[in-house]
């Protein structure tokens, strides 16, 4: 993710789906070099010049030795990536800077941070044509963009009960080409409204103010939203736990993502994470954001744990986790299996990328292998999820409290032609057996109410006490 004269500014977000390679010999990640990461200012290496197309993502690159030129690109469409896109969401804004070469030197890998998610292009000889024509931002251009766009990437139609080709055909007549800023928007909201899916949004400037589509939020964040409760909530739960719960010495730390102690003088120890991601205050974009995130992130669950190496088991709540970073995700995980195990795979579809199988590596510092209670509910999401669904492979792990969201895929941020953001989930994440839990989530194996609506401070205090046997069933 580190800066290199522009290269593959923006675009590139982990995450995956699409269109079919220029190449469909069978490749494996041994094929491919060791990774190799391009630092700000280094020029670009030889092997990476030319004009690339990935597989999936609409993505087309021309690299040349000083320049590169990156296209949004569908089977009708293709633009220069507008760079008034680009401060629209914190993920456009990022680079790629870790690369593996194919010694034929027709394919290559790319990544935003080493064992991110993995970006496949092939060598083409030009420019796509429609690269060459361009595309208009007119209002039917935006549309029929989109539309083609969403029905490329997005691989949980099935899934979700989507019938996208009539959703299109039903909205195409409400389409004209001097209707209003505020009209396409409210146009195109309207496409992927009731899509259930958190992972899949529109973000757009309209008459200067910022807007944004979104649903699939479960039904504990809306109520308490609408209700202008959200904060007097999350203050009541860490406030309550500190002083009611938690022995003394407690700590809510790394940048008050993480709260940690012990329980009924040390017999059980509780660790809540509230995101993957983000302890160190360091800027994603700056070069140092992975290392200060893991340092922070380890520091912390040391210190944790070694106040717990003599509890009777660990409550791990997830249960408020709103996703991050996987990689933290994985490192959750890693704390409790003194053994590597294979967590969970992702996969593309339609992109003759192999499944990968992500394994969970033995954590350097400090484990836990007694008993842990794993706790979620409906707010717990995407890297939350992908933690979960990794812990599940546990024997010492029990699942406890309510059925996650179901949004794995990380986001895959898309420009539309006048600016806008289309935001969708085109990767599939699954347990090592092949089951994915897009749309259901993750049923618990013991159920227990976390956040009731009328009382959900209340409520999660209820169930961290009854998980640590202090209250009755």
């Amino acid at each position: 993710m580190l800066r290199m004269t522009g290269f593959l500014a923006g675009a590139l977000l982990v995450a995956s789906c699409g269109s079919t390679p220029t190449d469909q010999t069978p490749l494996t990640r041994d094929d491919f070099a060791a990774p190799q990461q391009v630092r700000a200012g280094e020029t670009l290496p030889d092997s990476m010049t030319g004009i690339w197309r990935s597989r999936g993502y609409g993505w087309v690159f021309d690299i040349s030795d000083d320049a590169v030129r990156q296209y949004q690109i569908t089977d009708s469409y293709c633009f220069e990536t507008p760079e008034a896109s680009k401060s629209m969401t914190e993920t456009l804004a990022l680079d790629y800077s870790i690369y593996r070469d194919h010694p034929s030197g027709e394919h290559l890998i790319l990544q935003l941070l080493p064992e991110d998610t993995e970006i496949w292009a092939d060598r083409i000889d030009a420019l796509p044509p429609a690269c060459e024509v361009g595309t208009g931002d007119d209002p039917v251009t935006v549309f029929q963009y989109a539309a083609e766009l969403i029905g490329e990437h997005y691989a949980f139609f099935d899934v979700r009960g989507i019938d996208w080709k009539a959703r299109v055909e039903a909205a195409r007549s409400n389409v004209t080409a001097d209707m209003s800023e505020a009209a396409l928007f409210d146009l195109l909201a309207g496409l992927i409204d009731g899509f259930s899916d958190s992972h899949t949004k529109l973000i757009g400037e309209v008459d200067g103010e910022k807007r944004r589509q979104q649903d699939g939020l479960g039904e504990t964040l809306p109520f308490l939203r609408e209700a202008g409760r959200e904060t007097e909530w999350l203050i009541g739960i860490f406030v309550g736990l500190q002083q009611d719960v938690l022995d003394e010495g407690a700590q809510h730390t790394a940048n008050d993502r993480i709260l940690w102690g012990t329980i009924n003088n040390g017999r059980v120890g509780y660790i809540q994470i509230l995101q993957m991601g983000g302890f160190s205050g360091v800027d994603i974009s700056d070069p140092a954001f992975r290392q200060a995130e893991f340092d922070v992130f380890d520091a912390v669950m040391d210190e944790a744990l070694s106040a717990m190496a003599d509890a009777e088991f660990v409550i791990l709540d997830l249960s408020n986790n709103r996703g991050g970073y996987d990689a933290i995700s994985r490192r959750v995980a890693s704390r409790f299996s003194d053994v590597a195990f294979n967590g969970y795979q992702t996969y593309v579809p339609g992109t003759d990328v192999p499944t990968r199988m992500r394994q969970i590596e033995r954590a350097d510092g400090v484990i836990y292998t007694g008993p842990v209670k794993l706790l979620t509910s409906d707010v717990t999401v995407s890297g939350g999820e992908i933690a979960a669904l990794a812990l599940r492979q546990l024997p010492n792990v029990t699942h406890y409290g309510k059925t996650t969201r179901g949004s794995f895929s990380t986001v895959h941020s898309k420009p539309l032609p006048n600016g806008w953001i289309i935001e969708l989930s085109n990767e599939v994440i699954a347990a090592p057996d092949g089951q994915s839990f897009e749309e259901t989530g993750i049923p618990p194996e013991v159920e227990l109410e976390v956040f009731p609506l009328d009382e959900p401070v209340e409520g999660h205090r209820r169930a961290v006490l009854t998980l640590a046997g202090e209250e009755s069933d």
